[in-house]
């Protein structure tokens, strides 16, 4: 099969890249059917429009009786999703799986024995954090002859490649050029940073990170005590400006749900983990034997994740912490939401490509957790604009239409979404909060539902880029964190 043959776009077609030889292509020359290079496959162009046809026949034929079907469909796709996210948590409170290793059994870690770390570091108009992000990783405790750091910056950033020939580097600190090339983004970088990488772990780290020191011990010390089947060990990740403005509040309360009680429920239950961009620690043969990143999708880390479960591999949460720069500015993260939405759309339409074959590799638990966890959070973005304006209208004007749409069981069902639905999500808001003792975010956790009209917002963004410009990476912006006490 020719490389780029697989699969169809919904957007106008792309000509297979001029540089297939290239090590970021590796994805799509060997297991094209994994690769985001095109948005749906013939089968799936295929399937929906069957689906669209039917729908479409239906709802001649009988036109309230399908809409209140979509309907009473969609509210118990919310129940399930709620039920799920809360049974992951209560799982994650009362059993944890987060990895925690005290301070002695580290302390055991001879250095002639660790293993050889690489780490990467991909920058983009990051001119200004550049001191940072080097100080930080210098400050990890791991032998300097045991680790490699390789600042990757792109051929046309001039800027960041200025400020990298200005700043001293420390012992093994290394700057790659990533060559000229599309589609140009951190997976692309990743693909060439891994090339060069020569340690037999590998940590990715965005500009504006700061480890905690021992992180790269725990994760060797982890390892080192795991069998060969743990490919990945994610960090937590919160921010160092939770207070800074209302938008890093309602920021800090969801990345507190989602990597302290959310993943470390999900790998409880060894299901599929949608990784972090920043601070996944892996088996670098691994990564090789999976043809690394795909350049193609704008959520590369999600996608890794759920490929290494297919291939039999399994990810552990660890008791670290990696601080980043909580986004400040509403229409830079409009812009990040939506290729967070985009990337997760992507990686659900790669993998349910082939949906017998998925649910072998993944098992009935681990197809259901990633049909919820991935696609699902999507669908619930979309949809809760719906139900607000639905609800909204029913309140203010009484439409003989909407109440057609809700029968007594429905309507039922529907009130308990509506009441015991967002109960739900704002308590694991607030959770979260507790759990890291953010106990002033409390307040602001509780205000969650106008976060959610924001993550919609971006949700919708995210689908429209995804039909003209899928691969496209809209860039986050950094710098503007206004400095607070440490956590």
């Amino acid at each position: 099969m020719r490389a780029g043959s697989a699969c169809l776009v919904l957007c106008p077609m792309m000509s297979p890249p001029a540089e297939s030889h290239q090590p970021h292509l590796r994805l799509l020359r060997e297991h094209p059917e994994d690769c985001a290079y095109g948005t749906l496959s013939s089968g799936q162009v295929i399937c929906l429009i069957v689906l669209l046809v039917l729908l479409g026949a239906l709802i001649l034929w009988q036109p309230w009786a399908t809409v209140i079907t979509l309907n009473t469909l969609a509210i118990l796709f919310y129940l399930l999703h709620i039920g799920y996210k809360f049974f992951l948590v209560y799982r994650s409170l009362h059993h944890s799986s987060k990895i925690k290793i005290p301070p002695v059994a580290l302390s055991t870690l001879r250095p002639e024995n660790l293993p050889t770390y690489s780490i990467l570091v991909p920058l983009y108009r990051e001119a200004a954090v550049v001191p940072s992000i080097v100080a930080a990783l210098a400050a990890l405790e791991y032998p300097a002859d045991k680790r490699e750091v390789w600042l990757l910056a792109e051929a046309n950033d001039h800027e960041t490649q200025a400020a990298l020939s200005a700043q001293a580097l420390p012992e093994g600190f290394r700057v790659l050029i990533v060559p000229p090339g599309t589609p140009q983004t951190k997976p692309r970088a990743c693909d060439f940073g891994l090339e060069v990488a020569t340690g037999e772990l590998l940590v990715v780290y965005d500009a504006e990170d700061r480890p905690e020191p021992d992180q790269l011990k725990q994760a060797a010390w982890i390892f080192l005590h795991s069998p060969e089947r743990l490919a990945c060990a994610q960090a937590c990740l919160n921010y160092y400006n939770p207070r800074q403005n209302i938008l890093t509040r309602w920021f800090t309360a969801e990345y507190s749900s989602w990597f302290d009680l959310f993943l470390p429920g999900l790998t409880g239950l060894d299901g599929p983990v949608p990784l972090g961009g920043t601070s996944n620690h892996f088996r670098t043969s691994v990564l090789r034997e999976l043809a690394g990143w795909d350049p193609f999708n704008v959520t590369e880390d999600c996608d890794l994740g759920v490929r290494l479960h297919k291939h039999g591999y399994r990810t552990v949460m660890m008791d670290s912490t990696t601080w980043e720069e909580a986004n400040s500015r509403l229409l830079s993260w409009l812009r990040q939401r939506s290729r967070w939405v985009k990337g997760y759309l992507q990686t659900w339409l790669v993998h349910t490509r082939h949906p017998l074959r998925l649910l072998r590799q993944l098992g009935l638990p681990g197809w259901f957790s990633f049909h919820m966890t991935v696609g699902g959070s999507v669908l619930c973005y979309l949809l809760n604009p719906l139900y607000w304006a639905l609800t909204l209208l029913w309140l203010t004007a009484h439409p003989e239409a909407v109440a057609r749409l809700f029968p007594p069981v429905v309507y039922a069902l529907g009130l308990f979404c509506l009441y015991v639905g967002n109960f739900v999500f704002v308590y694991l808001a607030v959770l979260g909060c507790l759990y890291r003792r953010y106990y002033e975010l409390v307040k602001y956790a509780i205000l969650t539902p106008v976060y959610w009209l924001l993550m919609s917002l971006g949700a919708y963004r995210g689908v429209l880029q995804l039909l003209s410009r899928p691969s496209f990476w809209e860039k986050t912006d950094h710098g503007f964190a206004r400095e607070e006490a440490e956590p």
